[in-house]
């Protein structure tokens, strides 16, 4: 990433407000603008093809203003003049999974949608860094980042914030402690072959195989990789919201707030992990460019494989892609 980038994003964010877009109105759309809204971001603007129903929406989050204590503007549109220099963009558009879907079943129909989003915003917010939620996940974030023509540092992809925070959610309720004592990492992609570091989960600094059995951690494990499809199952008619929108706006808030933070997110490779030209999820730097920096952490041989075939997983889908 060029340091003058993020450092020239960094003093345009002290003279003026943030503009955050997010393309899609359904439930992972308006959430993300609920907490958005509620971290005072920036002002949104909430896109859907549905007519009216962005704007009821982003009237309704505008109207809790006043309640909840939070100075910035939300609007709707159906439109992507609205959306015209944005800071960053989150594309939630897309197909949700029904029970007996994977997220690769998505893939032919969203690649469509998300490669349209990606024309109409890039156009618009030639600047803008872009955040990807809709699924497959892995895959999604290739098609934007090669339909933008954006430099790879500033298209992201939300992964393994998710699937840490489903990890630590799964493991502070069997250790009966707080969720914020939980330290773990999620690598590889966003779907059955993801691949939790066991080894790197901590509890306050002690390690998590010292306090659980190993019987035990590999149930959470299997738990964590179904964690989206047990949400479907329940739903029926949709998949997991609060979870997905949540952890994409800590990416928006780490960003816009050049927070520096280290998150799990699905980024373009090459050669880092020993992957090259793939698109998975492994540890960055988010700050005010974007992704600011790549971290390899030390991986045993099991790990290595691991991420190594779930990376080949998310290969052999990007190979069915077509722009």
């Amino acid at each position: 990433m060029d340091p003058i980038d993020g450092a020239r994003r960094s003093a345009e964010a002290m003279l003026r407000r943030r503009k955050l877009s997010i393309i899609g109105a359904g439930n992972v759309g308006a959430t993300a603008a609920h907490w958005a809204a509620a971290k005072e971001l920036g002002d949104i603007v909430l896109v859907d093809v549905i007519d009216g129903l962005p704007q009821g929406k982003g009237l309704d989050l505008y109207q809790a203003s006043p309640v909840e204590g939070f100075d910035c503007r939300v609007v709707g549109a159906n439109d992507y003049d609205a959306t015209a220099e944005s800071d960053l963009v989150i594309i939630t558009a897309g197909l949700a999974r029904k029970p007996g879907m994977s997220r690769d079943d998505l893939q032919a129909k969203n690649t469509e949608i998300v490669k349209a989003v990606t024309e109409q915003v890039a156009a618009r917010s030639p600047r803008a860094i872009l955040l990807v939620v809709s699924n497959p996940l892995d895959v999604m974030t290739y098609v934007a980042l090669k339909v933008s023509g954006f430099p790879k540092h500033r298209v992201v992809g939300m992964a393994g914030i998710l699937d840490t925070a489903r990890y630590r959610a799964f493991l502070a309720e069997a250790l009966g402690v707080s969720v914020e004592d939980i330290q773990a990492l999620v690598l590889g992609g966003h779907g059955d072959s993801m691949v939790p570091l066991i080894r790197y989960t901590t509890v306050s600094g002690i390690p998590v195989g010292d306090l659980l059995p190993k019987a035990t951690l590999e149930a959470i494990v299997q738990r964590t990789r179904d964690g989206g499809i047990e949400i479907v199952n329940y739903l029926k008619t949709g998949s997991a919201f609060y979870a997905p929108s949540a952890a994409v706006v800590q990416m928006a808030e780490a960003i816009l707030k050049d927070k520096k933070r280290v998150l799990p997110c699905s980024v373009w490779l090459e050669g880092e992990y020993g992957l090259g030209e793939t698109v998975i999820g492994v540890p960055v730097i988010l700050g005010g460019g974007g992704v600011e920096k790549i971290i390899e952490v030390a991986l045993d041989d099991e790990e290595r494989r691991a991420l190594k075939a779930s990376a080949d997983h998310v290969q052999a889908n990007l190979a069915k892609v077509r722009l």
